[in-house]
């Protein structure tokens, strides 16, 4: 396929987060499923980075071991220097809370807190004191000024995500990681969100890292990795909507 860029003949660039021959087994004998087989990648930094695969490929275990939530059953994770593997629970919990954001298809938002103190709770929870300006510039960038003091109740779904969005990203993480973040939206709140995300890459230097099942999305990051059968395939650069969907029709999805 044209449109795929062998990671060989890739530029260098930092490295926000690596995955070194990572394996990921669950189960044993003949009930054991393995989800990853001796993966390596790299994940640029200052890039958005759209992981795919068909089901069962294992590519939302794969976000999972680079962000930390699951441990690797042989191979190393790094986020920047840091190897993971290696942490301690109490360690890589530490880590994750100052270095990482996540956003997930469900919004985890608490109900009694307004926008604004869901946005701030992570940095409080840690004894950090919010940068206001940041905060600021970031509420401005996902449109939620006028909805700051409302609680979740009080939202549509697609500005409960644009909170969670904020809230991933109001610490100043090195990396943000996404998990299917507009399965549960609509097209137009999708839309949004995603445009929020790259401009946070674009404008901003961030590192995102999503999983999503949907061609649309993955247009609009920088890079997408293909996974199948636990193994990365593929990639492409500066994807669009119609090659991504092209490709996942060749890999069975």
């Amino acid at each position: 396929m044209t449109t795929a860029t062998p990671t060989a003949n890739r530029t260098t660039t930092a490295v926000a987060a690596r995955a070194v021959g990572v394996s990921k087994t669950y189960g044993h004998g003949d009930a054991a499923v393995h989800a990853l087989d001796n993966v390596t990648a790299g994940i640029s930094a200052g890039q958005f980075t759209a992981i795919m695969g068909p089901s069962g490929s294992g590519k939302s275990t794969l976000l999972h071991v680079l962000a930390g939530l699951d441990r690797p059953s042989s191979g190393e994770i790094y986020i920047g220097d840091t190897e993971l593997t290696g942490l301690s629970d109490k360690q890589l919990t530490l880590l994750r809370r100052d270095e990482i954001g996540f956003i997930f298809q469900s919004f985890n938002l608490l109900p009694t807190l307004t926008a604004a103190e869901n946005i701030a709770l992570p940095m409080r929870i840690a004894g950090r004191k919010p940068d206001a300006l940041w905060v600021r510039s970031i509420v401005d960038m996902v449109g939620l000024g006028d909805r700051l003091h409302h609680r979740p109740a009080q939202l549509s779904g697609g500005q409960q995500q644009r909170v969670a969005a904020a809230r991933a990203l109001a610490g100043k993480p090195q990396i943000v990681f996404a998990d299917e973040p507009t399965g549960a939206l609509d097209s137009r709140s999708g839309a949004q969100l995603l445009g929020f995300l790259q401009g946070t890459v674009r404008t901003g230097g961030q590192t995102v890292v999503m999983v999503t099942h949907d061609p649309i999305a993955a247009s609009y990051a920088d890079r997408v990795l293909f996974l199948t059968d636990g193994q990365i395939v593929d990639e492409m650069t500066e994807p669009s909507a119609d090659a991504v969907y092209d490709y996942m029709k060749h890999l069975g999805s």
